[in-house]
């Protein structure tokens, strides 16, 4: 069998809190190229005043990531990968890591047998909860990650703190928070889509002894739930992405953001960037998961005598 054998006693709440930022970190530093790309192909279409931004069309994941590369260098692939990280290690840590915590808060029988709509609030609790902590770590990537810097050298921020000073200097405080109404409920989406397929299609490929908890068994669970998550989610993924990366002032809210989508480039505009979000969430669950049920297991045989 591929992988360590689950521990005879369970991994503590922080163990799976830890695990679970280590796990998105190492899942980030594999798939952010994939981010960067779905980002870009997301902003593509907006009306923007900045003319140097329309001169480049992407088209398709790898076309993208191959007109990036030429035009900006292969770094520019990973522009807002200190955010990213630092977004998972506050992130990730409270949406997955507490996943459970938070289902046995809600179940009085105890969590293994949990319904359902008990799990899809445990979701969205636990989803909202981390984007109220690392929203302005979101915001920062996903600025790095619009920006377009050509060859000569151009570019918005000198690094990521630089950044942070420059958003709240320039649009307030209140910039670094940008886009959280539509992130809490992109992530709410997200962290249902993920965490309950995830976990429903565990117990059930266990229940019925179709694979035991190995290797095999977490990939499968995390591919359907990338899946999963990238249909439900794609719509809102686009939204928050725009207002995010919007310039102070281009959009009302994200209420307005999401009409002036509809009325300028028709309701399809909700699904840019729908393959380049299933590579990078389907590869980044799968590679988020596998290692965070390695890492939860590694860290409970180091605690035992």
């Amino acid at each position: 069998m591929v992988g360590l054998k689950p521990t005879d006693i369970p991994p503590t709440a922080t163990v799976k809190f830890l695990s679970a930022g280590m796990a998105a970190c190492i899942a980030d530093l594999c798939t952010f190229p994939l981010d960067t790309a779905k980002v870009r192909l997301q902003i593509q279409g907006e009306s923007k005043p900045t003319k140097s931004v329309k001169t480049i069309h992407y088209k398709g994941v790898f076309g993208t990531i191959t007109t990036i590369v030429r035009t900006e260098g292969p770094t520019s692939l990973y522009n807002g990968l200190v955010a990213g990280l630092q977004r998972q290690m506050s992130f990730a840590s409270i949406r997955i890591g507490l996943y459970d915590s938070v289902k046995q808060f809600y179940t009085s029988t105890g969590s293994e047998n949990a319904g359902v709509l008990t799990r899809l609030l445990a979701g969205c609790t636990t989803g909202a909860m981390a984007v109220t902590c690392a929203q302005p770590t979101d915001v920062v990537k996903v600025r790095f990650q619009a920006h377009v810097r050509l060859m000569d050298g151009t570019k918005k921020y000198n690094g990521t703190v630089d950044a942070y000073k420059t958003i709240a200097k320039e649009e307030g405080v209140r910039g670094l928070w940008k886009g959280t109404l539509p992130n809490i409920t992109r992530n709410a989406i997200v962290n249902c889509g993920e965490m309950v397929t995830y976990d429903l299609l565990k117990e059930m490929l266990l229940k019925y002894h179709l694979m035991t908890d190995t290797f095999p068994c977490h990939f499968i669970a995390a591919f359907g739930a990338g899946f999963c998550a990238t249909v439900v989610a794609s719509p809102v993924d686009v939204v928050k992405t725009r207002y995010m990366n919007s310039t102070h002032g281009q959009y009302r809210n994200a209420f307005n953001c999401m009409l002036t989508m509809v009325i300028l480039e028709g309701p399809t505009a909700f699904y840019k960037g729908f393959m380049p979000s299933f590579l990078r969430l389907g590869s980044w669950n799968v590679v988020m998961f596998v290692t965070y049920e390695q890492l939860k297991r590694t860290m409970m045989l180091a605690q035992e005598p």
